[in-house]
């Protein structure tokens, strides 16, 4: 990687000589939020959508539309969820996660914005994280707006959908599985029991839908107070995210990036190093104790 000099800091330097400026970048700039991605999770046992150049690996995920108007695309998200989703209730942080909350905890790190949907953040023991995307164990009634657990509504599923159970197939990237091929028209959709007719899904943002505005400005009034950014985990393919590295770098404030591989960001970064996220944070953590 080429070794350029933008804001003062090196970008695309050797990992040794990142993570040293990568713990000059965080005790220069004590108000850090931290902007994370799927990449913090992966260590923890849940794919993710994209490759080191961005590019897709699996097929894009449902469409918000699609999802609304289409029972057959509903009979196919729960059933494949059924199988996939255990992959997400059986993860535990993983060592990026304990880092960042370790490093909230030491005052280096004021927010954190997630574009992640598992919760693994507050698990951790992060205590401001904005959820932008969502949290995928909660269920919303798109009618009466009623909201329920997702095991609950999985484990009714699994009782009206018997012939699933034995079913196995490769997780996927938000709780989905591999079940391509499979007859999804037999499989049984309960709506919102509360209502008797709202479409029931994940309280998360699916491709096609936007982020609640409340979640937006909470991220920018956390961004405004910050002294930094850190885009951890992340291609930045979708522009949810994509936007607050903008908004820093209206705001001439500098911006460090840990990701392997591409970014639609890079030419915006301080600084950019590509290693290992867990072990890299962790280290960070500890040299700043």
């Amino acid at each position: 990687m080429m070794t350029a000099n933008v804001a003062n800091e090196p970008v695309g330097v050797s990992v040794a000589a990142g993570l040293d400026a990568l713990v000059a970048f965080v005790r220069r700039h004590p108000r850090l939020v931290v902007l994370s991605g799927a990449g913090v999770s992966t260590e923890c046992g849940i794919p993710d959508y994209r490759d080191v150049r961005g590019a897709w690996k699996r097929p894009p995920p449902v469409q918000h539309q699609h999802f609304m108007t289409s029972l057959a695309t509903r009979q196919r998200y729960w059933a494949r969820s059924l199988i996939g989703f255990r992959a997400i209730e059986a993860a535990r942080p993983g060592p990026a996660h304990r880092a960042l909350a370790r490093l909230e905890a030491l005052g280096h790190v004021s927010a954190v914005i997630t574009q992640n949907v598992d919760g693994l953040h507050q698990r951790a023991g992060s205590k401001r994280v904005i959820d932008l995307h969502g949290r995928a164990e909660m269920v919303r009634c798109m009618g009466c707006d009623a909201l329920r657990m997702r095991h609950d509504l999985h484990a009714e599923l699994a009782r009206c959908n018997p012939d699933w159970h034995g079913v196995k197939a490769a997780v996927g990237p938000d709780g989905d599985a591999d079940l391509d091929g499979l007859d999804f028209s037999r499989f049984r959709v309960n709506d919102c029991a509360r209502c008797g007719d709202g479409i029931l899904k994940p309280d998360v943002v699916f491709f096609g839908d936007n982020v609640p505005p409340s979640r937006v400005a909470a991220a920018f009034a956390a961004l405004q107070e910050a002294d930094a950014l850190l885009v951890v985990g992340t291609s930045l393919m979708v522009y949810s995210g994509l936007r607050f590295v903008r908004q820093a770098a209206r705001d001439a404030k500098p911006i460090a990036c840990l990701n392997r591989g591409l970014t639609r960001a890079d030419d915006l970064y301080a600084l950019k190093l590509e290693a290992p996220t867990g072990a890299t944070l962790e280290a960070l953590a500890a040299s700043l104790c």
